[in-house]
């Protein structure tokens, strides 16, 4: 099957009728079948944060350092990607010394 490609107008134009007011779009809501594999994987939380924790004490670095990562996510969220300083500014500033 050839993909086609779409200009960004035509990518927004919806498909078909939008939906009424007030109606959902499935209506079904989500299958079951993703409720209870959710349901299962949560009955292992604790064994998998306890293997997190075993391998972030580990003396292997690469591991030590995902799992760290993985359980800080977690427990905080993950960290913030946009960042400002003190007076709101997010721009980068790159001087450039020619001098050097």
């Amino acid at each position: 099957m050839v993909a086609e490609n779409k200009t960004a107008e035509q990518k927004k134009k919806p498909r078909g009728k939008p939906f009424q007011k007030g109606v959902s779009g499935n209506p079904g809501g989500r299958p079951k079948s993703i409720k209870e594999v959710k349901e299962a994987a949560r009955e292992h939380t604790m064994l998998a944060i306890e293997r997190l924790a075993h391998w972030a004490r580990s003396n292997e670095p690469a591991a030590s350092v995902a799992a760290s990562n993985a359980l800080l996510d977690r427990a905080w969220g993950k960290a913030p990607t946009k960042f400002e300083d003190d007076d709101g500014n997010t721009g980068l500033t790159v001087i450039i010394n020619k001098g050097a």
